[in-house]
């Protein structure tokens, strides 16, 4: 935390407004920073990946592993799992939590405080796995690495930790953003999939932290889309049916994707992680011996498929060993996206069905090109239950205009088969519901998380001894302090109400038989029960400390200590009840 004299009165201020959830000024502010700082991150990751690459294999295109011999596709994954598994496994057990599931973990149980070692381990074990040609994409490291880069400047400057909330989801759209020029996607997905929810205050610093990220990365890599294909579009409305039909084939294709990695994470979690990691890249080269195509994050692979240019059993082919090679992958605990392959298997599948559409309606059905994007759409979307971050993702990568319609109608149809359907949830919420765990999303909880403790908290504080003269008290009197802390030897002992203690004194006083002792303990409504929260906290986690401790009360310290010097305020449940009522 920054600690310099002349800085700090400037921080204080800032953390101060940063509690209030309303704040959008400083909030913007610090996200068009963070997108900067995340921009030149996530930068570094892919010059790290693609320049290794070239360096380690004999290839011009760090993407194009079908190229390779058949003893690289099989040496490289198994080789990289093995080191990425003794790499994790030497690392402390808390450590080797990493991806986006590891953020909403983050989010939904720290506070989202993210550890700085767990992101430089997904740092280089994300780009060893790329490097290594697993079937996995970059955007689960760039996700983990950017929000943690976030995170960890907000940590860094003692922000609130309700303002730490906004800064990962923007930290996550500027990843998103900066690797793969797609700064709207990169908010909807920050929004949608990260934050689950859409607000004002959110979406302003999310979208500035977009904006300058894709600004740095068009610096370095240029304005084009990822994919560059012809103008796309369906032949007639009359096709509509049968996007339905890839709508539904898509979303059951999606609950198995899900299902498979779900119970194997679940089946396999008691094993070795090394073991785990190998295992994962003896499949993935052994795949890969069969369908070269498997290996990397497989983007030149969508883009022969958009083209037309893979036929129709090459297309199945794909579809199965993508899905069979991401999901141990995946599941078996190898640091890398499943973003980047479920475009690949929803681009193969999509195409797959567009060549028998058009087989079977040659003069209805548009170009098998045309159904492997609305088959990227569709899967992504139904994988992450993210519609509209899934529509907004092919439009970018595409440059196309024509999806919008039908690529709403896919997406949506393969969304609500994977859910109403399969019951299932998106694939990082059934992750974090494999290791026991539950992301809390609904309107008090995130009501609560906007808002931190110096935004209600009562700031006027007096501490004086528990016990002691009467005459001492007059010059509380004056003060008028909301809260009172009583201390024996520089210890808090209780919490008293000012107004009670106004009402002791002024019964002491109106007494024939008045003494010249008092003591805090025997007034009405002092609080001996209290717990202790840090200034960054927020009103949930306050709450929830209360909780757990059993207290109505908590103290809001700066230090993380109960001496009187340290309490920066006091809050009660009733402030924190009154408080969401007025928010909700």
């Amino acid at each position: 935390m920054v600690t310099d004299p002349e800085i700090r009165p400037v921080l204080d201020k800032l953390r101060e407004h940063l509690a209030h959830a309303d704040r959008l000024l400083p909030l913007a502010m610090v996200g068009l920073v963070t997108g900067l700082v995340t921009g030149g991150v996530i930068i570094a990751f892919r010059r790290l990946t693609e320049s290794s690459q070239t360096m380690l294999t004999p290839l011009d295109d760090p993407d194009a592993f079908e190229w390779l011999p058949w003893e690289y596709r099989l040496g490289l994954p198994v080789a990289g799992g093995l080191l990425i598994g003794l790499i994790f496994q030497r690392a402390a057990v808390g450590s080797r939590q990493v991806g986006v599931v590891h953020v909403m973990e983050c989010l939904a149980y720290h506070s989202a405080r993210l550890p700085w070692r767990n992101a430089v381990l997904q740092f280089f074990g994300g780009a060893l796995s790329i490097l290594s040609g697993h079937s996995v994409g970059r955007e689960g490291p760039v996700i983990h690495v950017g929000a943690a880069s976030s995170s960890l400047l907000g940590q860094w400057l003692g922000l609130p930790n309700n303002s730490l909330r906004v800064l990962v989801a923007c930290g996550a759209a500027a990843s998103i953003a900066a690797s793969f020029n797609t700064p709207i996607a990169g908010v909807i997905f920050a929004m949608e999939v990260i934050l689950m929810e859409y607000t004002l205050v959110g979406f302003t610093p999310v979208i500035l932290a977009s904006v300058a990220a894709t600004t740095v990365s068009r610096l370095v890599y240029g304005a084009a889309p990822a994919f560059i294909v012809p103008p796309l579009q369906m032949n007639s409305l009359w096709e509509l049916p049968y996007i339905l039909l890839v709508g539904i084939v898509l979303g059951s294709l999606a609950a198995f994707f899900i299902h498979l990695v779900r119970k194997i994470d679940e089946q396999c979690r008691h094993v070795h992680l090394w073991v785990r990691t190998t295992a994962a890249g003896i499949v993935t080269g052994l795949t890969a011996l069969l369908v070269p195509q498997v290996m990397g994050i497989g983007y030149d692979t969508v883009e022969l498929t958009l083209l037309g240019e893979i036929g129709l059993g090459m297309l199945l082919a794909i579809t199965v060993a993508k899905l069979v090679a991401t999901t141990a992958c995946i599941s078996l605990g190898l640091p890398g996206g499943l973003i980047g392959p479920t475009l690949v298997m929803g681009a193969a599948s999509g195409g797959a069905l567009g060549v028998v559409g058009h087989a079977v309606l040659p003069d209805l059905s548009a170009s098998a090109g045309f159904y492997a994007m609305l088959g990227m759409g569709a899967m992504m979307g139904a994988t992450l239950q993210a519609p509209l971050a899934a529509l907004m993702a092919i439009l970018e990568l595409t440059a196309n205009s024509n999806s919008i319609l039908p690529g709403m109608f896919a997406i949506v149809t393969a969304t609500l088969t994977t859910r109403v359907v399969f019951k299932k949830d998106s694939i990082f919420i059934s992750m974090l519901e494999a290791r026991g765990l539950e992301y809390r999303h609904d309107p008090v909880a995130i009501s609560l998380s906007r808002t931190g403790v110096g935004a209600v908290m009562g700031r006027r504080l007096q501490a004086i001894p528990c016990r002691g003269k009467t005459k001492a008290l007059p010059d509380v009197e004056a003060r008028t302090p909301d809260w009172v802390l009583a201390t024996d030897d520089q210890r808090i002992v209780c919490v008293v109400p000012g107004d009670a203690l106004l009402k002791y004194m002024k019964s002491s006083a109106n007494r024939s038989d008045s003494v010249e002792d008092y003591d805090l303990l025997e007034i009405d409504g002092a609080r001996s029960e209290f717990s202790m929260v840090s200034l960054q906290a927020t009103l949930r986690d306050a709450l929830e400390r209360m909780d757990r401790a059993s207290t109505d009360v908590v103290l809001v310290t700066r230090a993380g200590t109960s001496a009187p010097a340290n309490v920066r305020g006091v809050l009660t449940r009733d402030q924190i009840e009154a408080g969401v009522r007025y928010r909700v």
